[in-house]
């Protein structure tokens, strides 16, 4: 596995921790729906691409504070924006040298796994992730 760096690393990192799109329907509760501080922490993040041209694989680490997505490093080469809500369920956008891509998903406290896409859907593929700390 490769480190992230690239543009097309930050388009597969969207597929963790890669706005947040889930939203209330109207019989839902709406307090499932609050980001929640129970998934903060670092986490280890491995992409997994299964159709389009980006590398197979590639592992980085995330942050997640207060419910809130961003990078773990000061790496300004690329943006993480994303949140996770109470059900564990997350929403990641990456942007980097004006690409993007979104991954969805779900956490448990220690684990996480889901799917991402890449803005215009040149590459797709999986996710998983660990809690670190």
């Amino acid at each position: 596995m490769r480190k992230f760096g690239g543009i097309f690393t930050a388009i597969a990192v969207a597929g963790l921790l890669a706005a947040i799109a889930v939203t209330p329907s109207d019989a839902a509760p709406k307090h499932v729906y609050v980001r929640t501080m129970a998934f903060d922490g670092l986490w280890s993040v491995s992409i997994f691409t299964q159709d389009g041209p980006c590398a197979p694989s590639y592992r980085y680490p995330a942050r997640i504070v207060g419910g809130h997505v961003m990078q773990a490093e000061n790496d300004f080469n690329y943006e993480i924006n994303g949140a996770v809500v109470r059900n564990g369920g997350i929403s990641v956008t990456v942007s980097s040298g004006g690409q993007s891509a979104t991954g969805y998903g779900r956490l448990s406290r220690s684990r996480g796994a889901g799917w991402w896409r890449a803005a215009g859907g040149q590459c797709s593929g999986t996710w998983s992730a660990i809690r670190r700390g």
